[in-house]
């Protein structure tokens, strides 16, 4: 993993992002679920570790800085049961947290973080590896910023029609 690639995903959910607060139609209403706090804090939790786990395998002396961080990265790079563990956490964390989603983008963000975990441990090429990251990435970031709606958000009470 290069950090031409850490910069593309990146580049790619900052995009999303950017169009959440441009367009006024985002998230569509029809679509748009309403994320709890807890929802929030599991969601990030999960990110913050599949992000943990991604740079212990691929930038091990950016987690080395950490203090007390080489045990994890000698769990997570052995590809034993420790290291499914610590991939397989996060990913059920940020699963649950978007859990009230539309059931499309739920079946997808599932989907590809399985497909991460399947190419991680199976033998899979790198590149493939790699495809299946981005694809996750992208996911996680279009549910969260094109149909999730914060907590603080609330649904505008109808008005109610004029009768003639």
């Amino acid at each position: 993993m290069s950090l031409e690639f850490v910069l593309t995903v990146a580049g790619v959910a900052v995009a999303l992002l950017v169009l959440r607060l441009v367009l006024p139609g985002l998230p569509a209403k029809r679509f748009a679920r309403r994320l709890t706090p807890l929802d929030v804090g599991l969601t990030v939790v999960g990110v913050l570790g599949l992000i943990l786990h991604c740079a212990s395998m691929f930038f091990r002396p950016l987690v080395a800085a950490i203090p007390g961080s080489s045990n994890v990265i000698s769990q997570i790079s052995s590809m034993g049961s420790a290291s499914i563990i610590w991939f397989a956490v996060p990913a059920l964390l940020v699963v649950v947290g978007l859990r009230r989603q539309h059931w499309v983008a739920l079946i997808l963000l599932a989907g590809s973080l399985l497909a991460v975990g399947i190419t991680m441990y199976n033998g899979t090429a790198l590149s493939t590896h790699l495809d299946t990251i981005f694809a996750a990435g992208v996911t996680i970031a279009a549910t969260v910023f094109l149909l999730s709606a914060p907590p603080w958000h609330r649904e505008p009470t109808p008005t109610p029609t004029a009768t003639r």
